[in-house]
């Protein structure tokens, strides 16, 4: 079911998908902002966990696509630990990743990776990426 808000969709069955696969209870989250306060790659973000988790919360599965947030996120687990109402937040944003991958977008093309880029990056950083950014 689907209800319109502005110019953007709501989803209620990405809720729900969401909720299922992270078994988390994203309606938990007031907002407090600790989850961004606590990141260490925050700097990095285009935008802010918080409003991500905001996004989650209204099913604007369109908007968050538009970031590239839950791509970047460390899986560090600092947002999920200082979380005052004990979402793990770090799991709410692999599981961003997870569904998107199951739509078969590949957001890297290992062909396209120049030669001397691949042979300065260590291993585990190409393996890691690749599991993040390739269906």
């Amino acid at each position: 079911m689907t209800v319109r808000l502005s110019t953007k969709t709501v989803d209620k069955d990405f809720i729900e998908k969401l909720k299922e696969v992270s078994g988390q209870s994203i309606h938990k989250c007031m907002q407090c902002g600790m989850c961004t306060g606590s990141c260490p790659m925050a700097e990095q973000f285009d935008t802010s966990p918080r409003r991500i988790m905001r996004m989650v919360q209204c099913g604007l599965e369109e908007n968050i696509g538009e970031y590239k947030t839950f791509w970047t996120c460390a899986s560090c687990y600092n947002c999920s630990v200082n979380c005052p109402r004990g979402i793990d937040i770090a799991r709410v944003m692999e599981t961003l990743r997870l569904l998107n991958l199951r739509k078969n977008t590949d957001f890297v093309k290992i062909s396209e990776i120049p030669k001397e880029t691949i042979e300065e990056m260590p291993q585990i950083a190409l393996v890691s990426g690749f599991r993040k950014l390739t269906s």
